[in-house]
């Protein structure tokens, strides 16, 4: 009978990741890299451009900022440990890494949940609103918005990361993913998990139905604002901002639903890793270019950066 014991007396944990499919992790490595360094490109271009140009210096831009920079941690906290067990023969991450990456994969993510909905909310205040818009989106209420955002995703993190690292897990410490996570480690557990998963899934509605709920009610109360509109210009300008946001927003809700909403042993673990490679790897690093495609925002901003560049 194998013996109970923390993860913490092995000292680390071993990654499968896609190691059933050892003739496809070149191909991942690369696929994987390229993704990557356009996350990585892609939203500091963002970041950068929101705050060099004074024109952007909007909402609508200071939350956009706050979602590439909350993509760059994000990707980051799993995707270079991912490229390593790629590359290389060993798959290991220590007790300490593991743990640390658990928490901020969750935190992060949770964030991003919420920080969609204040996004979506300011969508809703701009065009439904618009003579109010400056008011009730002041510069103080927003950076009140983005910072509980922030705090209430590293808050739920807090809790899960406590309760998942107390559990007893099996003698082995072979992780059947390519990132730490919850519903991974909670596979791993000689102990009944089923309070765990109650919370897991709990604490995923609240962050993850709640807010889809409210975005689709912003949108929805969007949607009639527009077909009230008779400015063909005011339409297509509606559609761009508002719909580049709804399509980050399925991008990145339904995958990660599909992970959190339902119980650890209901999920097949191998789909389940490649809807998280999707929302973790693919969701990212497509947001700066849905957000900046025929946004004549950003051209603008850049021609006057150049123009600004090439005088100097």
């Amino acid at each position: 009978m194998m013996k109970e014991k923390n993860a913490s007396s092995e000292g680390y944990f071993v990654l499968l990741g896609f190691s059933n499919w050892p003739h496809l992790e070149v191909v991942l490595f690369v696929v994987i890299l390229m993704f990557y360094l356009m996350t990585l490109i892609g939203n500091l271009f963002i970041i950068i451009l929101s705050h060099l140009d004074s024109h952007l210096h909007t909402p609508m831009y200071f939350f956009l900022s706050n979602l590439s920079f909350l993509d760059l941690c994000y990707t980051t906290s799993s995707i270079p440990q991912l490229l390593v067990n790629l590359w290389g023969p060993e798959k290991t991450i220590s007790h300490a890494g593991c743990m640390i990456q658990l928490y901020f994969v969750l935190a992060l993510g949770t964030t991003e949940c919420v920080l969609l909905m204040v996004m979506s909310y300011d969508r809703y205040v701009a065009v439904c609103r618009p003579l109010h818009y400056t008011i009730l989106m002041h510069p103080r209420f927003c950076r009140l918005l983005a910072l509980a955002s922030w705090v209430s995703g590293f808050t739920n993190s807090a809790l899960h990361s406590y309760f998942t690292f107390w559990i007893p897990l099996c003698g082995h410490h072979q992780v059947d993913h390519f990132f730490c996570e919850v519903p991974a480690l909670l596979r791993l557990s000689c102990v009944d998990t089923h309070a765990n998963e109650l919370t897991l899934m709990v604490t995923s509605s609240i962050f993850a139905l709640i807010p889809l709920i409210l975005i689709l009610s912003s949108y929805g109360a969007i949607a009639r604002a527009v077909l009230r509109m008779q400015s063909t210009t005011g339409l297509q300008k509606v559609f761009g901002t508002c719909g580049a946001h709804l399509l980050v927003v399925s991008l990145f809700f339904i995958p990660a639903m599909c992970i959190y909403l339902q119980p650890p042993s209901g999920n097949s673990q191998d789909q389940g890793k490649f809807i998280a490679l999707f929302y973790t790897v693919v969701t990212p690093s497509l947001n700066p270019v849905i957000y900046t495609l025929r946004n004549k925002d950003v051209r603008g901003a850049v021609k006057r950066l150049m123009g600004w560049e090439w005088e100097m």
